[in-house]
């Protein structure tokens, strides 16, 4: 048996519609925007990858950086990630610093490595979400061994 009067939680659904729609909305972009980011960390990842692996077969440190940023694009642009990498390439060997010099500067038969530090710009300002920044910057390292019984 329904008390009260007939039809008197008549437009209630209405009402609550319009009250969750922009919250329901919000959450959405939310979780698009967590899952872009996501995926374009690990595209940002793969490119910090392939840099470092051609730069580690470059002859120079020029070379390196040349071929890291090739690379990187290319990775990034296969994933149709949007955004203009900007590379850096670090060598080193025992017991030294990071100069560019220095790695590829290592006798034969030592051990030397590469890094590579791709940092990429995500644009997040297409999802209207309120409070959203328009763009997260992402960035990864990958470090790379260089042949030690290679000559450089």
């Amino acid at each position: 048996m329904r008390s009260g009067r007939p039809g008197r939680e008549r437009g209630n659904a209405a009402l609550e519609l319009v009250i969750l729609a922009p919250v329901l909305l919000f959450l959405l972009g939310l979780v698009i925007a967590a899952g872009r980011t996501s995926i374009a960390l690990g595209s940002v990842q793969a490119a910090a990858r392939d840099a470092a692996r051609q730069a580690s077969i470059s002859r120079t440190p020029a070379a390196a950086q040349a071929a890291a940023l090739a690379s990187a694009r290319l990775a990034l642009s296969q994933d149709a990630l949007d955004c203009t990498p900007v590379v850096k390439v670090e060598t080193g060997g025992p017991g030294t610093g990071s100069a560019a010099q220095v790695g590829f500067g290592v006798p034969v038969g030592l051990p030397a490595q590469v890094t590579a530090r791709v940092t990429c710009r995500v644009s997040l300002s297409d999802l209207l979400v309120p409070g959203m920044p328009g763009s997260k910057t992402l960035t990864a390292t990958f470090t790379s061994p260089l042949d030690p019984f290679r000559a450089r």
